[in-house]
């Protein structure tokens, strides 16, 4: 597939991604959504990619939907079909990026400048929010008379607390990088020069392990997050830990461990 709004390149065991409308401050399209998809998951087929980094060109990393590819179409009812079925999850027809990014391959945000509304949401459900220290965070949908989607109501407290969730959500007000940090909303923070460097050796600690466990990982975490019935939560990671068992990469790493050498979970990268 030739890609039309990202960029993709494959550095040694992780995927980067670079969302590529650099004269747009990266403006989200449905275009540039599908394609991600479609990046993320090859990556997932991809035995050699333990891994995927998103970032994006130029000063910005999302500035949010585009006005005039998204919401002016939407009030003038000149959508397609494709992005009108798509309307129940806010991504083009075919797309659920949420559950994507929550079985996929570990995946983590290099934000390099601007992320606001869907620039900020779309990303809340990754594994790791590496921030470079002149980037900033909003939602904006008050703003825009709308509400945020894609679950950031739940990733948001989830990742914030409550109280700074509503702030944020409610005022619509920009925040740096370093309160976003403070606030619980980014999980490290990088100088810009080296951002993509440290979201990259973030995501190689991953990919240095096995695919079908960090997969199943992030199953429990996502289902296991929020339940209150704790002998379910218990019940999900024992069935988890029985195929883990059974499975090659178990025995793999207590074959290296025994053999005092680093175990081998995915072929060698050309």
């Amino acid at each position: 597939m030739t890609y039309e709004q990202i960029l993709t390149e494959t550095r040694g065991d992780v995927l980067l991604i670079t969302l590529n409308r650099p004269e747009r401050m990266n403006a989200w399209t449905p275009v540039m959504a599908g394609e991600q998809a479609h990046a993320i998951e090859q990556a997932n087929q991809d035995p050699r990619i333990g891994a995927v980094v998103i970032t994006g060109a130029g000063r910005g990393f999302c500035a949010g939907a585009d006005t005039e590819a998204v919401f002016q179409k939407r009030i003038s009812g000149t959508q397609n079909e494709d992005e009108v079925a798509g309307q129940r999850t806010g991504m083009p027809a075919g797309v659920d990026w949420v559950t994507l990014l929550r079985t996929s391959k570990p995946i983590v945000a290099a934000v390099n400048g601007p992320a606001i509304g869907v620039g900020l949401t779309q990303i809340l459900p990754v594994d790791q929010i590496v921030a470079s220290r002149t980037a900033k965070f909003g939602t904006g949908f008050i703003r825009m008379g709308l509400v945020p989607e894609l679950g950031s109501t739940r990733w948001l407290v989830a990742r914030m607390g409550f109280g700074r969730a509503s702030d944020l959500c409610l005022s619509g007000r920009l925040v740096s990088a370093d309160e976003a940090h403070s606030l619980g909303l980014v999980d490290r923070l990088s100088e810009p020069d080296s951002l993509v460097d440290a979201a990259l050796d973030v995501a190689r600690s991953y990919a240095a392990n096995p695919d079908r466990q960090l997969r199943l990982t992030k199953t429990l975490l996502t289902q296991n997050a929020v339940e209150t019935d704790l002998h379910l939560v218990q019940q999900r990671e024992l069935a988890a830990l029985e195929e883990c068992f059974v499975s090659p990469e178990h025995r793999e790493a207590v074959a290296a461990f025994t053999e005092k050498r680093a175990p081998i979970f995915r072929p060698a990268v050309d």
